[in-house]
């Protein structure tokens, strides 16, 4: 005669499956997200190719300076001014002031973006460029969401882009800021 199963082990099977569901679909759905937001930081590249390419296209112009036609060039993107928030670091510490941006703005596709430019280069470097793929909805943290660019006269470039491999992957980890997953993830770097 067959032994079926009773009510009490159907009920701890069921509970059973219901904690590993809860322990896993967490990870999974970050995984996701992080998955999708790469996916949009990918796809933007090439609008900030066309942004330098418009602002070099001025060079001939006599009173031309950099800051003032790469200002009026974003202007041309930014669909309205947006309230400033805080974005913190995956090891969950808050950016000092190199990473800090005084104004946000939403493009046409509701990413923020906010910039700085220096007063004098740094290394060859104009600036550096916050984007937040999908605008002031959370996490808001370096390397989940939101990604960076050095600003060059001729080019936008990720950060960490001429640093090791290693560098790019031990930092885009929750013990890292982040930062270098700009470039990381665009050269097919898996989430930590």
């Amino acid at each position: 005669m067959k032994k079926a199963f009773t009510i009490v082990e159907v009920s701890i099977l069921f509970v059973i499956f219901l904690i590993v569901a809860f322990l896993v679909a967490p990870l999974s759905l970050d995984d996701t997200l992080q998955a999708k937001n790469a996916a949009r930081w990918r796809n933007v590249q090439s609008d900030f190719g066309n942004i330098i390419y418009s602002v070099n296209t001025q060079k001939e112009n006599e009173d031309f300076a950099f800051n003032k036609v790469f200002n009026e060039t974003m202007k041309k993107e930014i669909k309205s001014n947006a309230e400033p928030y805080k974005i913190t670091y995956m090891n969950g510490t808050f950016p000092g002031s190199a990473y800090r941006f005084p104004d946000f703005a939403l493009t046409y596709s509701n990413a923020t973006v906010a910039y700085k430019l220096y007063d004098a280069p740094q290394d060859g470097v104009l600036g550096v460029l916050m984007y937040d793929v999908n605008g002031q909805v959370g996490p808001n943290v370096w390397g989940k969401d939101v990604f960076g660019l050095n600003i060059y006269t001729d080019k936008f470039e990720p950060f960490c882009k001429n640093d090791s491999v290693a560098t790019q992957k031990q930092d885009c980890s929750k013990s890292g800021t982040g930062l270098c997953c700009s470039n990381y993830y665009l050269i097919g770097g898996s989430f930590n």
